[in-house]
């Protein structure tokens, strides 16, 4: 009877002494949360219960095994088991921790400060942060578990000892795909590209949708997903239309027969824009560029708050300037002149061949 109540007694005890920490733990980050609802601190710690749980309850199954006197010959498997079990379980939570903090830290922030350029930085750099973070995590947790088997021991004090956690990460780092994690950190510490921020990559516009420490996605206009390696921002130009202040003007190309009444479009350019929700009100203009033998060029400058609103603005500008011409000026459009040429002054004009054929005809009178 022992046998049966010694396992039941150290296990049984083992979990319910779990769910009991677990759940008082619980409620009193409950507590704090509706205490002081202004941080998501609570919350978010809230999220590590279970990593918690199992942490404690490996470690009291670890502490108490040897009394339970359970699958005696099978001991020494089950506590390695149990020992990977807590590491595990601990990195996880360290990670769990980690991410609620610099989460804390960062809602703070975004709060603190109304500029969307500066959030959207440090936005950027909390993720690679924490992706750096959950990396050095892991490398020492698997090391660690390697510790635990006499076999891998040797393997695992060089992870550890030799090399370290520097020397491991710059040692990989040589390879080409962790390569990429020092470009992500130079993106994200440079301040080069943010989550957010509006760029043209590959003659392609979109936004900014994740960065990590290997690629970059970008959501393009219609709606496509471009992932790019976070070592093509660092090795190649590109446009970043966020950077500095979003402000961006606009430009609006049409060409015109020569007779178009540019006085007038100037006028109909500042109608438009008064009546155009997405000019900001900064700047326009409207000149003639260039000349061809058949049309002149004409190009408008708009202004817009940012990418978005530029885009709008010169899309109406545009079709609302050729409906205009359209309907109220149809000369200025685009012509192919069929008339006669005008001749230069003082020129005799070429004879037809009418008049060549009549000069050479000869009179039939008589024979000859």
């Amino acid at each position: 009877m022992e046998n049966v109540l010694r396992p039941l007694i150290v296990i049984g005890s083992s979990v319910v002494l779990t769910l009991a920490i677990g759940w008082a733990t619980d409620l009193l980050l409950r507590k704090a949360d509706a205490r002081d609802s202004d941080t998501p601190l609570w919350e978010l710690l809230r999220r590590g219960r279970i990593p918690y749980q199992l942490v404690l309850c490996a470690a009291m199954l670890r502490g108490s095994y040897d009394q339970a006197e359970l699958l005696e010959q099978h001991q020494a498997g089950i506590g390695r088991t149990l020992t990977l079990v807590l590491i595990g379980s601990a990195a996880w939570l360290v990670i769990r921790i980690a991410a609620a903090i610099v989460e804390t830290s960062y809602s703070r922030y975004a709060r603190a400060h109304r500029d969307p350029a500066r959030v959207r930085r440090v936005r950027t750099q909390v993720e690679l942060i924490m992706r750096v973070v959950s990396a050095i995590v892991i490398v020492v947790a698997a090391a660690s578990m390697l510790l635990t088997f006499p076999a891998m021991r040797a393997a695992g004090a060089s992870l550890l000892a030799s090399a370290g956690i520097l020397g491991i990460v710059a040692g990989v780092a040589a390879q080409s795909t962790l390569s990429n994690l020092f470009a992500g950190l130079q993106i994200a510490f440079g301040d080069m590209v943010r989550i957010g921020d509006t760029v043209v990559v590959d003659e392609e516009w979109g936004t900014v949708e994740e960065i990590t420490l290997t690629f970059l996605t970008v959501r393009t206009w219609d709606e496509r997903r471009i992932t790019m390696p976070v070592s093509y921002f660092t090795s190649k130009p590109f446009e970043n239309w966020s950077r500095g202040t979003p402000q961006m003007t606009g430009i609006v190309y049409w060409h015109l027969d020569h007779s178009a009444p540019i006085e007038a479009m100037r006028e109909k350019l500042r109608d438009i824009l008064r009546q155009c929700p997405a000019w900001d009100g900064r700047a326009y203009s409207l000149q003639v560029t260039d000349t061809t033998a058949n049309t002149i060029q004409v190009r408008a400058l708009v202004t817009a708050k940012d990418a978005d609103d530029i885009w709008t603005a010169r899309v109406a500008v545009r079709e609302e300037m050729i409906t205009w011409l359209s309907a109220e000026h149809p000369y200025a459009l685009p012509r192919v002149n069929t008339s006669d040429a005008v001749l230069a002054p003082n020129r005799i004009p070429s004879p037809d061949r009418a008049t060549l054929r009549k000069a050479y005809e000869f009179p039939r009178t008589g024979r000859g």
